[in-house]
C-alpha cells in the first residue's frame, strides 16, 4: 500500500475530526453470520450505561476500534466469542440515538478546507464556481447559498468587534501616516535624521537610546580604511549630547576645576581653548576625585567672548553612556538644581514655513489619527487643525517630561541641555576639506530691496549691520584659502572656524563626483596667507558664529524650504539644472568647523585620521548629508568609529575606560552576549578555555590583577629586605612598606582601594621612557624620549604613587598572528628571549594543556541524584583534596546564568566563580590583557591595544637585558601558542 505524505494525513486528519468512534461489542449471538441480532455498538461519545460499560470490560478482550475482535481458534478453526450477560433495551436505544445524532452532525459540518464546488469531479470544477453560484450544479445550489450567507453574517460580525479597519498600503504610506507611524517607533529608541538614510545601507543597532548604523550591509572594511587614509569617511554622530553653561568666566572655571586636574593634561581653563580658536579634550572626574572615579572623556568649545563681557558660554560634548553621570556632577559643582519651565507661547506658522517642521516647539499637541485621515490630502494649515508632529521632543538620554534647562541663584550658572538640538557630522581624512570646500559656499549677500524692508528671517537683518557683513568676508577669506591646502592635517589641532553658507541642496550635482584637491600656483599674498592659517590656525574674531545663539536656530528650523518648494522653485528656472537665482532668503545656514586632530601620540604616522567636524542646526541634517554623499566620501557607522581609535592607538569611549561606570556597564553587556554566543554551541564544538588555561575569556578581571600584582611586589620587597637586613632602609622604603602593608589580602572582607587607570602625562612620559620605544613591528628603536633604567629607590617611589594602576599600551606583533579580544600579555622567560636570535623564525613557546577536573566532576552529578546529594554534602576538606591535583582549583559553584547546564552548576569549558590566581596560573605570568585587536592595515602587522599592570610592568623592565627591554608574550583565548610583541606606550 503506497504511503501517503505528510500533508495528506494532516488533510485526513482535518476532515475525520468530527467522524464518531464507534466500539462494537462481539458476540456469538448478534454475528449476523450466525442469524443473530446486530452488533452492539457504542459511540465514544454516547450515553450508554455504566453496566453495559463495566461487564464488557470484565468480559472481553481488548478490541479493535470499529471492527470485529478475533478470538481464540476452537472447533475446527471456528471463532469463540465472549458475551455480555445482558443488554438493557432503554440503555442500547439511547446509546444508538446519541451515535445517530453525531453521524448527521458530521455530514451537515464542513471543515475549513472543504468548499461546494469540491464535491464535484476535478473536471468539472471552474473557478468561476467559486463566485457564481448559478454556475454549480442545482442539487449544489441550495448549500452553497447557505455557506454564503453564513460568511457573511460571520463577516459582519468580525467587522462589529473589530474597532478600525487596518489602512491600505496606499494610506499607511501617506506623509502623515508615515510621520505618525516614525513618532510611535521611536518611543524607546531615538531616531536621528539620517536614520531612514542608514536603514537602507546599514545593519542598525539600537544603543544608548539611539537607533544607530553600527555597519554597512557590503563589505567595505578596506575601501573605508582607504577612505580614512586617502580620501574622506563621512560619520554622523548627532547623537553624541550636548551641555550648554553660561555665566561668568571666572565662577564657570572655578567650578568645572573641580571636575579636572592639570596632571592629566590641559583643563577647561587652556588659554588657546578659552579664547574660543581651538576645541580642546579632558577627562573628567568626580568632584574632587582625581585620580579615581572618573566619568569619561569630553571635549569642550568655549564662544569667543566679546570686547569688556565677562559673560561667557561654553559647549560640552559628552557620549550618551555618560550623560546620567556628567549631568548631576555638572548641576551639583555650579550649584545648579532649580529646573525652569519654558513658558507655553501659541505658535503662529508663517506662510513661508513647511507644516511639518512646526510641530517641533509643541508635539504635545499633535492630532489624533482619527482626523489627521479624515481631513484632504491637500490642504493649508488653517484647514486642518494640527499638522502631525515630525519628531518627538526629547532624546535618548531623557524623557519627555524631563526638564531641559537649570539656574543657580547663588553662583548665577545656567545649564543648557542641547541634546538633539545640534547636528553634528564628522569628516575623517585628508581631502576633508576638499569636500567640505567643494559642497559649501558662503552665504550671498541680500540685495537692496531685502535690507530696506523688515524681515521675519535672521539673513536679511544680519545684512544690515555692516560690521557682521565685514566679519562674514573675512571669514569667506579664510575658507577659501582651504582649498589650496593639501592634507587637512596640515591644520593646527583643534582650530574652529565660523561661517555662515548657502543652502546646499541649491549646487546639488547631477550626479557623485570625487572631489579632489585644487593644486594652483598661487599669489603671494595668498601663500602668505596660507602659511599663517598653517601656522597659527584662524584668528579669534573669525571664530564667531551665529549658530550660538537660540533664536538664530530656531529661526533657521522653522524657515527651511521644503523639498516640494525648492522643486517647485526650480521647475521655473529657464535653463534647467541651472542655479536659482537670486538665493532665497531662507536659504542661508550658520554653521560651525572644528577641526579634529588625528594622531598625536607616538613617533609615527602623525597626523593620521585628522578631519573636521560640521555643526549644523537641526532639521537640515538630510539637507547637508545628501550634497556630502555626492562628493565621493565613504559613510561609516560605530563600527569604523572603533577602528579609527585603534589605527590611531587612542583608547575608544567606552570600550577602553574600564574604570568608569560607562565602561563597567559595557563590559558586562559584552560580557552576557559573548557568553550566550558561547552556550549556543554545543558542549562538543566549544573551545575548552579550562585546557587553554585560560581563566577569563569574555571580561577582564582588572581589579584581581592589580590586587595580585600589589601582593607581588609586595613579597618581592620582603624577600630583598631579608636578604639585605644591614643595609638601613630609606625613609621612602619606611613610608612604602607601611601603605603596602596596610593593604588587606585578597581574601579578607577589609575594604580595599580600587584599580586606577595611569594619565598623570609626567608619569606616562616617564615609564615610556623605560621601555624603550620602538617603531611598529619593532624595526628600529626611538632615540627620543629614551630614559635609562632607574634605580630601585625611583622605582619604590614610582610604585608609591600607582601601585594599583594600569596602563594603556600599544603592543606589536614581531612575527605573523592576529591579536584577539581578551589576549593575555604574559611575562617571557630567558629562553624566551632567545628565540629573538633566530632572524628566520620569531615564533614564541607553547603553553602545556590544562588537566579539566570539571569533567569528571560533571559527568558524577549527571549520574543520579543520589550521587549529586551526596557529592554536594562532602566536607570542605574532602573538596579541597579533590582539586589538589592542580594548585589554585576552586570548588564548583553553580553559574546562575547556564540554564542548560544547570544541573551540573558548571558550562563546560569555562572556569567558574570565584577564579583563582589570574596572574600564576600558566606558565608564564600575567601582566595584563588586550581590549582591541586586529590585523593593522597601517602598520603591516598584528597589534593589539590594551592595559598591563603598572606594577608587573616595572617589574618585567628591571628583569631584562638592555636588549630585550619591553619585549612581552601575547596569546589568544582559542590559541595555546605565544607570541612575542614589542609593548610601547605612547604618550
Amino acid at each position: 500500500m503506497k504511503k501517503m505524505s505528510a500533508a495528506k494525513v494532516k488533510i485526513k486528519e482535518r476532515k475525520m475530526r468530527n467522524q464518531p468512534s464507534s466500539v462494537q461489542f462481539p458476540s456469538r449471538e448478534n454475528n449476523p453470520r450466525n442469524g443473530g441480532d446486530t452488533p452492539v455498538t457504542g459511540g465514544s461519545g454516547s450515553n450508554a450505561p455504566s453496566d453495559i460499560q463495566q461487564s464488557t470490560e470484565r468480559q472481553t478482550k481488548p478490541q479493535h476500534r470499529g471492527g470485529w475482535v478475533r478470538g481464540h481458534q476452537k472447533d475446527g478453526g471456528s471463532y469463540a466469542k465472549e458475551i455480555p450477560k445482558y443488554i438493557s433495551g432503554g440503555g442500547f436505544a439511547m446509546a444508538r440515538a446519541a451515535e445517530v445524532r453525531a453521524m448527521l452532525k458530521a455530514v451537515n459540518k464542513t471543515t475549513a478546507s472543504c468548499h461546494v464546488f469540491e464535491a464535484l469531479p476535478k473536471h468539472m470544477r471552474r473557478r468561476a464556481m467559486s463566485h457564481n453560484i448559478k454556475r454549480l450544479p442545482r442539487r449544489l445550489r441550495d448549500t452553497a447559498n447557505r455557506l454564503r450567507e453564513k460568511s457573511l453574517q460571520a463577516g459582519s460580525k468580525k467587522k462589529e468587534q473589530t474597532k478600525a479597519k487596518g489602512k491600505s498600503r496606499k494610506a499607511r504610506r501617506r506623509h502623515g501616516n508615515l510621520l505618525l507611524e516614525f513618532n510611535r517607533r521611536q518611543r524607546k529608541n531615538v531616531w536621528l535624521e539620517t536614520h531612514i538614510w542608514h536603514a537602507k545601507r546599514f545593519h542598525m543597532v539600537k544603543k544608548w537610546g539611539y537607533c544607530l548604523g553600527d555597519r554597512p550591509t557590503c563589505k567595505c572594511y578596506r575601501p573605508c580604511y582607504r577612505a580614512m587614509s586617502t580620501h574622506c569617511l563621512l560619520q554622523d554622530l548627532s547623537y553624541y549630547c550636548c551641555i550648554e553653561l553660561q555665566g561668568e568666566e571666572e565662577k564657570l572655571l572655578a567650578a568645572l576645576s573641580q571636575l579636572t586636574s592639570k596632571q592629566a593634561g590641559p583643563t577647561f581653563a587652556a588659554a588657546l581653548c578659552l579664547s574660543g580658536q581651538r576645541q580642546g579634550s579632558v577627562v573628567v572626574y568626580r568632584a574632587g576625585q582625581y585620580p579615581s572615579q572618573v566619568l569619561g572623556p569630553v571635549t569642550f568649545i568655549w564662544k569667543p567672548c566679546t570686547h569688556g563681557s565677562t559673560h561667557r558660554q561654553l559647549w560640552i560634548w559628552a557620549h550618551p553612556s555618560i550623560k546620567q553621570d556628567l549631568l548631576p556632577e555638572l548641576q551639583s559643582v555650579c550649584q545648579c538644581c532649580e529646573a525652569v519651565v519654558p513658558p507655553v507661547v501659541p505658535v503662529v506658522t508663517p506662510a513661508e514655513v513647511t507644516p511639518t517642521t512646526e510641530p517641533e516647539l509643541k508635539p504635545e499637541k499633535a492630532p489624533k489619527p482619527a482626523q489627521s485621515h479624515r481631513t484632504k490630502r491637500k490642504r493649508s494649515c488653517k484647514d486642518a487643525c494640527e499638522p502631525p508632529a515630525k519628531k518627538i521632543l526629547g532624546d535618548g538620554t531623557r524623557s519627555h517630561s524631563t526638564p531641559v534647562t537649570w539656574r543657580s541663584s547663588s553662583t548665577g550658572i545656567v545649564i543648557n541641555d542641547l541634546t538633539m538640538e545640534i547636528v553634528r557630522y564628522r569628516l575623517i581624512g585628508p581631502q576633508s576639506h576638499t569636500v567640505l570646500a567643494e559642497t559649501l559656499e558662503a552665504a550671498t549677500d541680500c540685495n537692496a530691496l531685502d535690507k530696506s524692508q523688515p524681515s521675519p528671517l535672521w539673513w536679511p537683518e544680519h545684512c544690515k549691520d555692516e560690521s557682521k557683513m565685514n566679519l562674514h568676508k573675512q571669514q569667506a577669506d579664510i575658507f577659501n584659502i582651504l582649498k589650496d591646502i593639501y592634507s587637512t592635517g596640515e591644520l593646527p589641532a583643534g582650530t574652529v572656524l565660523g561661517l555662515a553658507v548657502d543652502d546646499p541642496r541649491l549646487t546639488l550635482p547631477s550626479k557623485k563626483v570625487k572631489a579632489l584637491p585644487c593644486v594652483k600656483q598661487t599669489e603671494e599674498v595668498d601663500e602668505e596667507k596660507r602659511r599663517e592659517l598653517m601656522l597659527r590656525g584662524v584668528p579669534k574674531n573669525c571664530c564667531q558664529s551665529f549658530l550660538w545663539e537660540q533664536s538664530v536656530r530656531d529661526n533657521v528650523t522653522d524657515n527651511k524650504i521644503s523639498e516640494q518648494e525648492l522643486n517647485r522653485m526650480r521647475s521655473e528656472v529657464l535653463v534647467p539644472g541651472s542655479r536659482l537665482s537670486p538665493t532665497p532668503l531662507q536659504g542661508r545656514v550658520p554653521v560651525l568647523l572644528v577641526h579634529q586632530p588625528g594622531k598625536q601620540v607616538g613617533h609615527e604616522m602623525s597626523s593620521w585620521g585628522a578631519g573636521w567636524d560640521l555643526l549644523l542646526p537641526k532639521g537640515w541634517g538630510m539637507a547637508f548629508w545628501v550634497p556630502l554623499v555626492y562628493r565621493g566620501v565613504r559613510v561609516g557607522g560605530l563600527n569604523m568609529s572603533l577602528k579609527h581609535s585603534q589605527n590611531k592607538g587612542t583608547p575608544h569611549f567606552p570600550h577602553d575606560y574600564p574604570d568608569c561606570p560607562a565602561g563597567v556597564r559595557f563590559q558586562e553587556e559584552q560580557e552576557t552576549e559573548l557568553l550566550d554566543n558561547f552556550k549556543r554551541r554545543p558542549p562538543a564544538k566549544r573551545t575548552n578555555y579550562v585546557k587553554h588555561g585560560c581563566l577569563a575569556p569574555f571580561c577582564c578581571p582588572w581589579q584581581q590583577l592589580a590586587e595580585e600584582w600589589e601582593l607581588i611586589t609586595m613579597e618581592e620587597r620582603e624577600e630583598r629586605k631579608s636578604e639585605s637586613q644591614t643595609e638601613t632602609t630609606t625613609h621612602t622604603d619606611t613610608v612604602m612598606e607601611q601603605e603596602m602593608t596596610s593593604q588587606p589580602n585578597i581574601g579578607e572582607t577589609k575594604p580595599q582601594s580600587f584599580f586606577t587607570v595611569l594619565r598623570n602625562r609626567k608619569s606616562l612620559k616617564l615609564l615610556s621612557g623605560w621601555c624603550r620605544p620602538t617603531t611598529s613591528k619593532g624595526q628600529r628603536f626611538c632615540r627620543i624620549g629614551q630614559v635609562p633604567l632607574p634605580d630601585s629607590s625611583a622605582v619604590r617611589l614610582f610604585l608609591t604613587e600607582h601601585r594599583m594602576s594600569v596602563v594603556w599600551v600599544r603592543l606589536s606583533l614581531l612575527s605573523k598572528g592576529k591579536p584577539e579580544l581578551h589576549a593575555m600579555v604574559c611575562v617571557p622567560l630567558t629562553e624566551d628571549l632567545k628565540l629573538l636570535s633566530n632572524k628566520s623564525d620569531c615564533s614564541g613557546p607553547q603553553e602545556p594543556l590544562h588537566k579539566n577536573h570539571f569533567k569528571t566532576r560533571a559527568k558524577h552529578k549527571k549520574k543520579g541524584s543520589n550521587k549529586t546529594a551526596a557529592a554536594s554534602s562532602l566536607s570542605p576538606e574532602k573538596t579541597e583534596a579533590e582539586g589538589s591535583a592542580e594548585p589554585n582549583l576552586p570548588v564548583a559553584a553553580k553559574d546562575p546564568k547556564s540554564s542548560s547546564e544547570s544541573s551540573t552548576g558548571l558550562i563546560f569549558g569555562l572556569w567558574p566563580d570565584p577564579l583563582p590566581s589570574v596572574t600564576s596560573h600558566c606558565s608564564r605570568v600575567t601582566l595584563g590583557w588586550v581590549t582591541q585587536g586586529d590585523f593593522s592595515l597601517s602598520a603591516g602587522c598584528g597589534e593589539a591595544l590594551g592595559f598591563v599592570s603598572v606594577a608587573g610592568l616595572l617589574s618585567t623592565i628591571l628583569s631584562q637585558p638592555t636588549e630585550y627591554r619591553g619585549i612581552v608574550l601575547l596569546r589568544n583565548p582559542t590559541s595555546l601558542h605565544y607570541r612575542l610583541a614589542k609593548i610601547n606606550i605612547e604618550v
